[in-house]
């Protein structure tokens, strides 16, 4: 008998199968990004996976938009986790509790004894990772039963990479090697042991260059006049069609 899921049957997804690749989206809001994290670790003791975000650290001190120093002036606890030791060695002198480990080994992880969080926060970092789901499973290991996980990322489906892959290009990290949409990122979780508990999304900023060409300073205003077009969007009840991607979730008994 000829297996139905085999690749290459043209006749393999039935009229039924073919319904099930549809999803509703859940209901949710656009919201802030640094005011939605800061405000679920008031109070918490927070776990900060990649929270050095070398790439644009310099950028983020300059605009006050480093997550990390939001989190550290509301949380009860705070507890850096970053790949890059120089990193984690600047932030030690500034006085922050880090440690330099690769979140998807959970043996790293463990080795650190960490007492585990309230809350761990993987901001802006499972689109870096090769094996996101080992990282997922990793992060178990510095949660408490009763704590959660928030992760956010770049939604595959924003509207912004929609409208520059009209016109021939893909808006992407040099460094990124995977994008999620809602449904994947959830799947993923909950093949690592977690459950998604609810979903927001979040529209990022363009900061305007001075220094910018011409020709980068007109794609910066298209872009910014898309992602207030995501915003209408988000306003008018369609919300997935911001860039960015806000998944909360708890650890699996």
């Amino acid at each position: 008998m000829t297996d139905p899921t085999t690749p290459g049957d043209a006749n393999a997804l039935t009229e039924l199968d073919q319904t099930a690749m549809v999803t509703r989206l859940p209901r949710t809001q656009i919201v802030d990004r640094i005011a939605h994290l800061t405000d679920r670790a008031r109070g918490k003791r927070v776990i900060h996976v990649g929270f050095a975000d070398v790439s644009f650290r310099d950028d983020q001190l300059a605009t006050e938009s480093w997550l990390h120093k939001h989190l550290a002036g509301v949380a009860e606890s705070l507890v850096g986790i970053d790949l890059e030791p120089e990193a984690v060695e600047m932030a030690r002198a500034q006085g922050y509790e880090a440690y330099a480990a690769d979140c998807t080994d959970a043996e790293q992880l463990g080795a650190l004894r960490l007492e585990p969080g309230d809350l761990v926060i993987a901001g802006e970092v499972i689109e870096h990772v090769g094996d996101p789901g080992s990282l997922l499973t990793a992060l178990r290991t510095v949660c408490r039963p009763t704590g959660s996980l928030i992760v956010t990322t770049p939604n595959a489906y924003g509207l912004l990479n929609v409208v520059a892959s009209i016109g021939g290009f893909e808006l992407n990290h040099p460094d990124h090697v995977v994008m999620f949409t809602w449904r994947t990122l959830t799947s993923l979780m909950a093949r690592s042991g977690w459950e998604a508990v609810a979903a927001h999304t979040y529209v990022p900023q363009v900061r305007r260059i001075p220094t910018a060409s011409r020709k980068l300073r007109v794609m910066a205003g298209g872009a910014r006049a898309v992602l207030g077009l995501e915003r209408l969007l988000g306003r008018v009840g369609a919300p997935f069609s911001a860039d960015g991607l806000i998944i909360q979730a708890t650890p699996e008994s």
